[in-house]
Parts: structure tokens; C-alpha cells; sequence
């Protein structure tokens, strides 16, 4: 009996295999990860010296670092005096480009302008609020831009905490939507810090450890370091090759600087900024006769005694927002003086615009009478006037998409 059921067993079992059995239907599972992510980023704009922007003309920019997100290398253009001549009368223009040569890269964007603190506080303009509507923005190949033609009315914008030392900063937030392959691990993107060896650089002065110098400025002692000092200033590095008179404390006596202008300089060569000083950002006197003794046109002085070039343009920024009917000939005396291009420009430019009331100060007259070449070079440049003021980007931006894509 149990060999027969046995058989039995086999035989039905048999007769299964063969199809003439009740089927089973396996149904197997699956599961997919998202075909696309979205990949953040953010770069920040900072314009030093603003008020040296004004008057670079319709279409001009000002073009941020290069930099890359989601695989792709972007740029931010700010246009001062507008992207077009419509916009021209109000407003500054800020546009988003993408620099790579590829097509139909997917983007939400967003660009807000940040206070002295780096915090946001006007939401200028956002694609991450309309996402779920309209879906992302589309570069269609390098060389596309989106933006703002009316980004901030310029009136408004100098008139706002967003304007500090004559800094503005705006932030670009950038997510690019980015397909992912189905064996291909997830992209992410690592954010890196600001640099901040100018505060390591700081604390070695502040604290005078290491020092190997020693300088004798109006009675004050300031130690520091030759090599940061040699590698910041080529007068430095001149004197230290070829040897510098000491006192008999083995200390570099400098006699023709303040100890205050002085230790603005230090600061500068070290930390890359200004010294945070009320008497640097104040407003200056009108009177031609006492701008060389402010602290500014001091700082100016030194800068250009140390061939140090990036804090004259910084002190140059600040002695151009005093430019007035009464202070532009001195200010124009005090940037031929001392080399300083740019203000030298400025000054011209508005000494000219507004020529008739210059002529009638007390500052131009002194002008006639002390500086005749200089008084030539204003007149040359009124002549010139017709003439694009400042150069011309040696790259013109082109917008090779349609219009549709230039305001949102």
C-alpha cells in the first residue's frame, strides 16, 4: 500500500509538471529610484567699490568669478546702469548665464540681495516658488541667460542698509535638475566655506607671535613678519633684499606715516580688508585745503607708497562718494597725486557733466592758477566727452536666446 500511494504521489506530481495540474501565476517585484535629483548650490556676488560702477553705461557689466554647480559652470552679470537702454533711467539688470557648451539644462534659480551681515533680506527674485506650475527653467545652450531687466531701482538700492562701505552682495542660488542613469550612484555636491586665511593671517599680527620685524611709527611699536610683508608689498621686499636703516633698538623708524594709517596698513597687508574705523567711512570736508590731512587720503598715500594696488582702489571708492561741486578739485589733485586712476577718472568725468558750476569754485580757480596741466587734461576730456567714457568690456555679452528668455 505504501509503494502505491508512492506511485500515486509521483504520478500526480508528474502530471503537474506536464501542465494538465492547477497553474500558479508568480508575480515579481520591482522597485526604481527617482530618474532625476536636483543639485544646489549657491555663489555670492560682492562689488567693492560700487559708487566707482555709476556711469559705465547701458549694457556694461560686471562679471562675477566663474563657478560650478550640477556639473556645469555658471556666471552672474550686474549691469549698474542697466541691461537696456529702457531700463536705463531706474533700474540695475542682473542675469544668470550658463558658460558650458551644453543644451537644455534644467534650473531653478533664485537672487536676493544680502545686508552687511550676509543675511537675505529682500527676496529679489524666485523659480523654486513656481516649481510644481511651471517646472524648471531652460538654458538652451551656452551662452543663455535668464533674469532681471528691473532687478532693484537703483534710487532705492543706494538708499538701503544692502549698500555698506559701498559694498553690495547678491546671492545666486542655483538647483540644476540632473539625470541619473539607473546603475550610476546618486550626485552630491559638498559646499566649501569662503576662504578665511586673512582671519589665520589676522591672529598671527594680532598676537605678534613669530614676528621678526619691528617698526618705530610716532613713538608706537608694531611687530609683524618680513615674509608676509615682502610677499604683499614689492617696497617691502625691496627693502629687506638690499637692508633698511635700524635705530639702535634694531626697530625700522617710518616717519612719514601716522601710527593710526600705519596700523591700517598692516591690517590690509594681512587680512586683505579695510580696518573698521568711523573716521575711514565718514564724510569728508568740502575744503581742498584739509582733504589731504583726512584719514582716507592718508591711507591712500601709504597705499600707493607700498605699491599696495588693491587698497588704493578701496580708498579710492570711498573718496569717490564725496565727490561734489566743491570737493571734486581737490579730490582730482589728491588722485594725480598720488596715481590713483579710477578716482582721477571719476572726478574728471564729473567736472565736465557739471563744468559751469565747477568753474565758478573757489577750487577750480586754484586749479588755473597752480595746476595748468591738469586744467588741460579736464578740458581734453570735454572734448572726448562724446566718446564712451570708460572702456568697453573686451567681451560683449550676447544673448542668443529669444527675448521670452531675458525677464522673469
Amino acid at each position: 500500500m505504501a509503494r502505491r500511494s508512492d506511485m500515486a504521489i509521483n504520478r500526480l506530481t508528474a502530471g503537474r509538471g506536464r501542465g494538465r495540474g492547477r497553474r500558479r501565476t508568480v508575480r515579481p517585484s520591482s522597485s526604481s529610484e527617482p530618474a532625476t535629483e536636483t543639485v544646489f548650490g549657491t555663489h555670492t556676488l560682492e562689488i567693492k567699490g560700487y559708487s566707482l560702477t555709476k556711469g559705465m553705461g547701458v549694457g556694461k557689466y560686471i562679471a562675477s568669478k566663474k563657478f560650478s554647480i550640477g556639473g556645469y559652470e555658471w556666471v552672474i552679470y550686474f549691469y549698474p546702469d542697466g541691461k537696456y537702454s529702457k531700463d536705463n533711467s531706474s533700474y540695475v539688470s542682473v542675469f544668470l548665464t550658463l558658460l558650458s557648451m551644453a543644451t537644455r539644462v534644467r534650473v531653478f534659480y533664485e537672487l536676493n540681495l544680502l545686508d552687511h551681515r550676509g543675511k537675505r533680506k529682500r527676496h529679489a527674485g524666485s523659480h523654486f516658488d513656481h516649481s510644481l506650475e511651471g517646472g524648471p527653467i531652460i538654458f538652451r545652450r551656452g551662452g543663455c541667460m535668464w533674469g532681471y531687466n528691473q532687478f532693484y531701482n537703483r534710487k532705492d538700492l543706494e538708499d538701503s542698509a544692502f549698500l555698506m562701505d559701498d559694498t553690495l552682495k547678491i546671492k545666486c542660488t542655483i538647483g540644476v535638475v540632473v539625470t541619473l542613469s539607473s546603475d550610476s550612484s546618486k550626485l552630491k555636491t559638498i559646499e566649501v566655506p569662503e576662504s578665511d586665511i586673512g582671519a589665520h593671517f589676522g591672529a598671527l599680527l594680532d598676537s605678534g607671535a613669530f614676528s621678526d620685524v619691528t617698526f618705530s611709527v610716532g613713538g608706537e611699536k608694531f611687530h609683524a613678519h618680513k615674509l608676509v610683508l615682502a610677499a604683499r608689498s614689492k617696497l617691502f621686499l625691496t627693502e629687506f633684499v638690499n637692508g633698511v636703516e635700524k635705530d639702535e633698538d634694531g626697530d625700522i623708524v617710518v616717519n612719514d606715516i601716522e601710527p593710526k594709517v600705519f596700523k591700517a596698513l598692516l591690517h590690509f597687508i594681512y587680512k586683505d580688508s579695510l580696518i573698521q574705523d568711523e573716521e575711514l567711512h565718514m564724510s569728508r570736508s568740502s575744503l581742498f585745503s584739509s582733504l589731504s590731512e583726512t584719514f582716507p587720503a592718508k591711507l591712500l598715500a601709504a597705499a600707493e607708497k607700498f605699491d599696495l594696488s588693491r587698497l588704493k582702489l578701496m580708498c579710492e571708492s570711498i573718496l569717490c562718494r564725496d565727490i561734489s561741486i566743491d570737493s571734486v578739485v581737490s579730490i582730482l589733485l589728491l588722485a594725480d597725486r598720488n596715481h590713483a586712476t579710477e578716482l582721477k577718472l571719476t572726478c574728471l568725468k564729473f567736472t565736465v557733466q557739471h563744468l559751469k558750476a565747477v568753474m565758478q569754485s573757489e577750487g577750480y580757480k586754484y586749479l588755473i592758477q597752480n595746476h595748468p596741466l591738469l586744467q588741460a587734461e579736464v578740458l581734453k576730456t570735454l572734448v572726448e566727452f562724446q566718446e564712451p567714457f570708460i572702456e568697453k568690456p573686451k567681451h560683449e555679452i550676447v544673448n542668443i536666446e529669444s527675448s521670452e528668455d531675458d525677464d522673469h
